[in-house]
């Protein structure tokens, strides 16, 4: 962690991290959680999210395939989720109170505009995911017309356009999942604690990749394993998972740059 880089955008300079600090964060992560639980506060998103997909699977077919497509998607906009976290997280490593009337103050005070900012990129690149998805679809399993969920998911794993749909759409989602870490890791915990403008704090999240791509890709593939989990069953693992993994990119952000 000793060697610094200078990132000029933000004036932010980058540290080398590795797998030790990776597990230093989500220790930390963990013990926020204890101390200041989240899982009461997720547990209306969550509900939320399992009605939506209970939605899909029971009124509408024809929104079937957007399924997954849309449920992996939900890691390109979970920074923008986390922001309240980051932000108890900084206040009680600052000796401060943390109290939950202090979980929505990056939306009120100087981070409100990064945030902003921020977001609307997530969410477009969100949305481009869900427009590809949509074409490979179209290009693949989309020939055999609407189908029931079950017969879906049979000619999903069975047919020759299913595998494709599949093949095609986790290398690509990949790329996407990729992108999303790079450009949200380090950016919204920084806009949370500098109020810097979103393109200095993309920056300077896109340079703590670049020098750090091995650990930080560790990073993503812990994440996502870590939320795959948490959704079996029924999504109730999120209400631990994501307080904890908020919790955690906050300390991952500040072994990452010197602040």
């Amino acid at each position: 962690m000793a060697i610094a880089m200078s990132a000029p955008k933000a004036g932010t300079e980058i540290r080398r991290i590795t797998m030790d600090d990776l597990k230093w964060a989500l220790r930390e992560g963990w013990a926020d959680f204890r101390a200041r639980r989240g899982d009461l506060l997720m547990l209306p998103l969550v509900y939320v999210l399992v009605g939506v997909l209970a939605a899909f699977l029971a009124y509408n077919a024809d929104l079937f395939p957007f399924l997954f497509p849309a449920a992996a998607g939900f890691a390109l906009v979970g920074p923008v989720a986390a922001a309240g976290f980051y932000e108890l997280a900084r206040r009680r490593e600052s000796g401060l109170d943390s109290g939950w009337s202090h979980f929505l103050d990056p939306m009120r005070g100087r981070s409100r505009w990064p945030l902003l900012g921020l977001s609307l990129m997530m969410t477009g690149l969100f949305l481009v995911w869900i427009w590809i998805a949509g074409q490979i679809y179209g290009a693949t399993l989309a020939r055999h017309g609407p189908l029931p969920p079950a017969e879906f998911i049979g000619r999903l794993l069975t047919t020759p356009e299913g595998l494709q749909m599949v093949m095609w759409g986790n290398l690509i989602g990949a790329g996407f999942a990729l992108a999303a870490l790079a450009m949200s890791a380090i950016s919204f915990p920084l806009a949370v604690d500098k109020g810097i403008d979103a393109l200095s704090a993309l920056g300077v999240s896109l340079g703590v990749f670049a020098k750090n791509t091995g650990t930080m890709l560790a990073w993503g593939l812990i994440v996502a394993a870590i939320l795959v989990v948490a959704s079996i069953p029924l999504f109730v693992g999120l209400l631990v998972a994501l307080p904890v993994l908020g919790y955690a990119t906050w300390h991952l952000y500040t072994r990452a740059v010197v602040r």
